[in-house]
């Protein structure tokens, strides 16, 4: 997983939760890294994983929920990074629909390591996309985040359903 991931993840903490909870995150999480990401560095999502178990033992918000907050706090910086990528969509369905086809390939020329889940277009109406989140990685609620913070950016109201598959995740986008 791309150290973007982790270093905007102890931006968010800090900026929602405090700079004192991010070292005790790190101070109490068994990191192979001890909780040093650059954010072009490439680790191990278990650590992610510890990360966010350990946040939720100390807010006591729900694993699930932590990570589609955070996924809402991602999606914007993703975006500063790549503009010109972002702006070639008119909204949110046609980004979704582009993520594996467009999206996922320009991330791949600029991080050729780089494991990215699979979105796979299930059904497609003017209002209701249902797309397959395939991944090896247990992050359909930050896949959730993300397309709720990309609705957002379009300036779109949407409600979203996840619904676990044997062994991927139907995620259901509703405008």
């Amino acid at each position: 997983m791309k150290g973007i991931v982790f270093t905007e993840f102890f931006e968010m903490v800090e900026e929602q939760l405090g700079f004192e909870l991010v070292d005790k995150l790190i101070d109490e999480t068994e990191l192979k890294t001890a909780g040093s990401y650059t954010s072009v560095g490439t680790y191990d999502h278990r650590e992610l994983l510890a990360l966010v178990s350990n946040l939720h033992k100390f807010t006591n918000i729900p694993v699930n929920e932590l990570l589609e907050n955070y996924g809402q706090y991602l999606f914007p910086r993703l975006a500063d990074i790549a503009p010109e990528l972002i702006n070639k969509f008119e909204n949110l369905f046609d980004l979704l629909l582009a993520v594996d086809s467009i999206i996922h390939v320009e991330v791949q020329k600029l991080y050729p390591d780089a494991e990215l889940p699979k979105f796979t277009t299930a059904s497609h109406k003017d209002n209701e996309l249902k797309l397959i989140y395939s991944s090896c990685r247990p992050f359909a609620y930050l896949a959730k985040g993300l397309i709720l913070g990309c609705a957002q950016y379009y300036d779109e109201q949407v409600s979203i359903n996840i619904e676990n598959m044997h062994k991927d995740t139907l995620i259901t986008v509703v405008r």
